[in-house]
C-alpha cells in the first residue's frame, strides 16, 4: 500500500507534534478488496487507510490541511465527490487541550502487471500507477477543451441521415 506509506510520511514530516514522535502516528488498512477483470492480470487495491493521532495537542487544523493537500494530488475523484466529503474522521477528548484523532480515507490504488525482462530474467513487472487526473483538451491545441461540444456535435451527427442508393 504505497499510498498510505505516502501519506503518513507526509503526516510524520508535516505536523511538528509527529515529527517529534512519529510513534504517535498509527496507520493501517481496513475492508481491503481487490479489483480485477477476466483477460488483465492488472488489478486495483481498495481500502479504507485508517489513521490515528495519538495524544495531539493543537489545532486540529494542522492535521487536515496535509491530509486534504495529499488526497488533491494523490486521490483527486474524492475531492469531487458529490458529497464534498473527501474523508471522514472522530476525535477522542482526552483532556481540555489534548485528543486521539482517527481519520478514514477510502483509498484505491492502480498496478499494472506486465510480463518483461527484470535484471535479464524474464519475470512479471508490477506498476503502481499515478491517479492524476489528465487534463481535458486536445494535444497541440490549448485551450481547446475535448468535452466542450461533443454533445452539439453528437446531435448533428444524429441529425444527418445516410440513404444509400
Amino acid at each position: 500500500m504505497t499510498k498510505l506509506d505516502a501519506l503518513r510520511n507526509l503526516l510524520i514530516r508535516s505536523i511538528p507534534h509527529l515529527k517529534a514522535d512519529p510513534s504517535k502516528l498509527a496507520a493501517f488498512a481496513d475492508r481491503g478488496r481487490i479489483a480485477a477483470r477476466a483477460g488483465s492480470a492488472s488489478f486495483e487495491y481498495r481500502y479504507t487507510a485508517s489513521l490515528v493521532v495519538e495524544d495531539f495537542a493543537g489545532d486540529i487544523d494542522l492535521v487536515i490541511v496535509p491530509i486534504l493537500g495529499w488526497i488533491a494530488v494523490n486521490q483527486p475523484e474524492l475531492m469531487q465527490k458529490q458529497d464534498s466529503e473527501p474523508f471522514a474522521f472522530e476525535a477522542e477528548l482526552l483532556a481540555e487541550d489534548l485528543i486521539d484523532l482517527s481519520i478514514t480515507i477510502e483509498l484505491t490504488e492502480r498496478v499494472l502487471v506486465q510480463r518483461g525482462v527484470v535484471g535479464g530474467k524474464s519475470g512479471t513487472i508490477t506498476t503502481h500507477l499515478d491517479d492524476i487526473i489528465a487534463p481535458d483538451v486536445f494535444p497541440g491545441a490549448e485551450g481547446a477543451r475535448f468535452w466542450a461540444g461533443i454533445a452539439d456535435d453528437l446531435v448533428a451527427e444524429n441529425q444527418t441521415v445516410v440513404v444509400p442508393a
